[in-house]
């Protein structure tokens, strides 16, 4: 978290204002000092509004203590931080997180979305998590979007976040200013968001 808020302090300086995402684990989660950690790193980059820094939960990270997971989630989003709940659909219990997690963001595995194209169950999965994500009033991101025709897809079901090869590559955050200057919408995907 600390190398995030750095980075986002470095970007936020070229006047580059990107959110930034972290993966916390179970064993974080289960820290009792962690809301206090966060709020001393927060306190440390007062330049960086909490708001853009989000933590993804792993469904089954959250499955072990749901109750004190939500109390940790409340706490946090006090301080002004999201959540995200990461490989959504793949756990057992997902409607109970959607109900007792405060995650404004699902994001839908990229084992679902990969396969999309030709396999219905894939697809149900997709479109299932979709409505729920707009039945409980949550955004969604597809991860694994590797083509156009994925990001095609997507936004014609709805979603219209999206990470993948399709969009871009992993690269060091040195060349993220760069590539944003540069970057335009496929132009399928250019004229559904149009």
């Amino acid at each position: 978290m600390e190398m995030a808020l750095v980075q986002m302090e470095q970007w936020q300086g070229m006047g580059l204002p990107l959110p930034v995402s972290v993966n916390v684990f179970s064993r974080q989660l289960q820290q009792e000092d962690f809301v206090q950690k966060l709020q001393a790193l927060l306190a440390a980059h007062p330049s960086v509004p909490p708001a853009r820094l989000e933590l993804e939960i792993v469904e089954t990270s959250a499955l072990q203590d749901i109750p004190q997971v939500s109390s940790l989630m409340h706490a946090c989003a006090e301080l002004g931080v999201r959540f995200a709940l990461d490989d959504f659909g793949t756990g057992y219990s997902s409607l109970t997180y959607l109900k007792k997690l405060p995650a404004q963001l699902l994001k839908i595995d990229q084992s679902f979305v990969r396969d999309m194209l030709e396999d219905r169950d894939d697809l149900a999965i997709v479109e299932g998590v979709i409505g729920l994500s707009k039945a409980f009033n949550r955004k969604v991101i597809a991860e694994g979007v590797e083509t156009v025709a994925h990001g095609r897809m997507l936004l014609s079901l709805g979603c219209t976040l999206g990470q993948g090869y399709g969009i871009a590559r992993p690269m060091p955050a040195t060349d993220v200013p760069r590539w944003l200057s540069q970057w335009q919408a496929q132009q399928p995907w250019a004229r559904r968001l149009g």
